[in-house]
């Protein structure tokens, strides 16, 4: 087993002891049988099939299964959208991916497949069952007492043996592989303690007090933020400090040392604080550009503490909008609204035809016939003037000769094809007298 990273976001990836059910040559293999991972995590449920005879015809990952009709796709299931991936391998291998996971994924997931042969169906069980979880700071004894002592808890045993790390009023204190930080802790009301799991760090607990309820410590409203370039954000939090606050400020975290934004050159008039102490204290950044997708923290300082610069605060990613154009069923080909992030807050995708609204859905997803030759782009409602570069057909289609004027008899000409199309033409075929040059499929042609 391991675990890898890939930024903030855990990828668990399992190899245990192959669990495998079936009859006469039918069998799924699923890779473990449980998995317990973090609320806003990544996951992959992998599994095998294994059949007699024929070709696989369907599949599908489900949870819930009605009576007399075939289980519920999950990739059709709205509460899923934009947050599934399959995949398959030439060794039948098939993976699920589900990227921010929440509470209310916990299931078991089971894979159904159909084969072209006459009977030829076939579901895994028992299947996978997941459980998401999130962090908190268990204190005990009782409040009443001196020392304390803190676990990181969970509501399942996570996958993978974790470490954990634990900050104390913001600043990164220890790292084990215990659940429990290794010393006692003395009560005091200024001090509130956090804990995480390292490599996803941005996933860590609540700040809790170790005394009282008025101890130093900043909530951040959202861990992740995925919004559109040229649009506007508010990235948000609440701080308490147990003393008189005497400054405040927001950070990037790639910086050598912190520095307040509104300071930062290249945010100059486009970024603004609003807010108060206990209430929402708001970073507003404007006109978003892609190189503004970092981690954002929020510092405080009162007149005996300062809140800790390593304490995870809020990812921003920004995206454009692009289509994608994939072949789909004979005659029909499958348009895409994709994003390099998964755009927060389930936006509804509008869908432009030569500049007319013909579409609004939750799904970025539509469907067109191969021989459409009109323009088509996509937008986020709410955002229409941050739509996507269309895509269309190839028009204006021409040829070039070189060189040009007068050819000389035994020289050497290269014909070039140009046209203009989005995405652009990959494959070319050239013609002489209406007959196909079989050897001439490139965007140039050379007669020599």
């Amino acid at each position: 087993m391991a675990l890898r990273t890939a930024g903030s976001v855990l990828v668990v990836f399992l190899w245990s002891v192959a669990v495998v059910l079936g009859q006469y040559g039918w069998s799924v293999t699923y890779t473990t049988q449980s998995i317990c991972v973090l609320k806003g995590s990544t996951v992959k449920l992998s599994c095998s099939i294994r059949y007699p005879s024929g070709t696989v015809t369907s599949t599908v990952w489900f949870t819930k299964w009605g009576t007399g009709v075939e289980p519920e796709d999950l990739g059709q299931n709205p509460e899923y959208a934009g947050r599934l991936e399959y995949h398959g391998d030439k060794k039948n291998g098939h993976n699920l991916r589900i990227t921010d996971l929440r509470e209310k994924d916990s299931a078991t997931y089971k894979f159904r497949f159909i084969t072209d042969q006459t009977g030829g169906k076939y579901t895994g069980d028992p299947g996978v069952t997941l459980s998401v979880t999130a962090l908190q700071v268990k204190v005990t004894p009782p409040r009443s007492a001196t020392s304390k002592t803190l676990t990181c808890i969970t509501t399942c045993t996570l996958t993978g043996n974790p470490t954990y790390i634990w900050y104390k009023n913001g600043q990164h204190l220890d790292e084990s592989t215990s659940p429990q930080y290794k010393d006692p802790v003395f009560s005091n009301y200024v001090d509130s303690y956090s804990c995480a799991v390292k490599g996803h760090e941005d996933l860590h607990s609540p700040a809790v007090c170790v005394q009282g309820q008025s101890c130093s410590r900043v909530t951040y409203t959202k861990r992740r933020i995925c919004v559109l370039k040229g649009s506007t954000v508010d990235i948000s939090c609440t701080y308490v400090g147990y003393y008189s606050t005497t400054s405040t400020f927001w950070f990037r975290s790639d910086k050598s040392t912190p520095e307040d934004l509104t300071r930062d050159p290249g945010y100059t008039g486009r970024v603004k604080y609003t807010g108060t102490y206990r209430g929402p204290f708001i970073l507003r950044i404007t006109d978003l550009r892609e190189e503004d997708s970092a981690e954002y923290r929020f510092t405080f300082k009162t007149y005996n503490v300062e809140w800790g610069h390593s304490f995870p605060g809020t990812t921003l990613s920004v995206t454009g909008l692009q289509v994608k154009v994939t072949p789909a069923a004979e005659g029909q080909k499958t348009l895409t609204c994709i994003t390099t992030c998964t755009l927060t807050d389930n936006p509804t995708y509008i869908w432009y035809k030569n500049g007319q609204n013909v579409q609004d859905n939750s799904s970025p997803i539509f469907s067109i016939s191969s021989e459409d030759a009109d323009s088509y782009y996509c937008a986020v409602k709410g955002h229409d003037g941050l739509s996507s570069p269309a895509v269309y057909k190839p028009k204006n289609t021409s040829v070039s000769v070189s060189p040009s004027g007068e050819i000389v008899e035994d020289s050497s000409v290269t014909l070039t094809c140009s046209s203009d199309a989005n995405p652009p033409v990959d494959k070319y075929t050239w013609y002489f007298q209406n007959k196909t040059f079989l050897n001439g499929f490139g965007q140039m042609y050379n007669i020599s």
